[in-house]
């Protein structure tokens, strides 16, 4: 006998399956943040794993409701921290020194004695020119 499949048969199908592939993308992110989240301790993290790992859907359903403005917290700051590495990482390979900052290099070479005044003169037409 074939089982045969109506539309709304597919569309519950369908449905389910992302349903459970949320619900299992949640998970993951709970126990991302439980085990990332600096102010809870050891005890905290186990306690909160094994109610998780017991009792899923309701663990889950309860540390949403307990942590999520922690959850949000965390995700600000990682996001902050991001932006900023982003940040210094491109300042670093783009060089940020102006034409200042050079001159200010070029005056530190001299007053050392690394570079004389012939060298200082032409590195300086050269920056300024």
């Amino acid at each position: 006998m074939l089982a045969t499949f109506g539309t709304g048969q597919v569309f519950l199908s369908i449905l389910w399956f992302f349903l459970f592939f949320i619900w299992i993308m949640l998970l993951f992110y709970v126990f991302a943040d439980i085990f990332t989240s600096g102010d809870l301790g050891g005890w905290g993290k186990a306690l909160w794993s094994i109610f998780i790992i017991l009792v899923p859907y309701l663990g889950v359903l309860i540390y949403i409701i307990a942590r999520g403005s922690k959850m949000r917290e965390h995700a600000i700051e990682k996001a902050k921290a991001q932006d900023q590495a982003q940040r210094e990482y491109i300042q670093s390979a783009v060089g940020s020194t102006s034409t200042a900052d050079e001159l200010a290099k070029l005056a530190d070479l001299k007053a050392s004695g690394a570079i004389d005044q012939a060298e200082f003169d032409s590195a300086k037409q050269k920056l300024l020119g």
